[in-house]
């Protein structure tokens, strides 16, 4: 999926890269729309808490929720992901369901019927390619980066991919890359070397929102700060408000 320049950005701000209503037509399938990466939740834990907050999330507009339980079985994972599809379909029908890492567990939950619309990908997973055999051609697949060289990699399978995430943004204790922390000055670089959107992961907090916009980035992750909040839907609110 290759990604344009936001419209109406100011001068000496790129704006955010949006995309396109068509790597092979329509991401993530007919009635969808383009993808809104603005605000992109990446859940944590497995109860009931997490389903519900994946909830509100969506109800309030964040155009992404990244399912993610690192330390569950295959089983829990697609146990999971079949809870949290059904209960954001129901929120809202546009938000995307995506699975942390396993394609197969993105597979297991779309042979059942749940809208579920893709994986995430780390560097250590399936290969882009295999995972895009594996889930077809309407399936949204993102990569991990943080690095011009991991960058320059996924632009090369840009046909194959639908967005990338880079980061950390600053030293996260939920997932440790090996990575230097890129800050809002190394996003620019990133953005410049690809066509594909990306999405600034990494401790982002609501309050940086305005400055990673303006670096050209289509939207940010939150794992904390929206899963520890008491009030979910004002914090994407407040994100979404930051890309204006």
């Amino acid at each position: 999926m290759t990604g344009t320049a936001g419209l109406g950005a100011a001068a000496g701000h790129p704006g955010p890269r949006v995309t396109r209503p068509g790597r092979h037509g329509a991401p993530g399938g007919a009635g969808h729309g383009p993808l809104d990466l603005r605000c992109y939740l990446i859940t944590s834990g497995t109860g009931r808490h997490t389903v519900n907050v994946a909830a509100a999330a969506a109800a309030a507009g964040a155009g992404v929720v990244q399912v993610r339980a690192k330390d569950a079985t295959a089983a829990g994972l697609l146990e999971l992901t079949l809870a949290v599809a059904e209960a954001v379909h129901e929120a809202r029908h546009a938000t995307r369901v995506l699975v942390d890492d396993r394609a197969d567990v993105a597979f297991a939950a779309r042979r059942r019927g749940a809208e579920v619309h893709g994986v995430h990908l780390g560097q250590s997973d399936l290969p882009v390619a295999d995972a895009r055999a594996m889930l077809g051609p309407a399936a949204i697949i993102g990569l991990t980066t943080g690095t011009a060289e991991l960058v320059r990699g996924a632009e090369a399978q840009r046909e194959l991919l639908d967005y990338i995430g880079a980061g950390p943004f600053r030293p996260t204790p939920t997932k440790d890359s090996g990575r230097e922390p890129l800050g809002v000055d190394g996003y620019p670089p990133l953005v410049a070397a690809t066509s594909l959107p990306i999405v600034a992961i990494g401790s982002v907090e609501p309050a940086d929102v305005p400055a990673l916009a303006g670096t050209g980035v289509a939207g940010v992750a939150l794992v904390r700060g929206i899963m520890d909040a008491p009030d979910p839907g004002a914090v994407v609110h407040e994100v979404l408000a930051g890309f204006r």
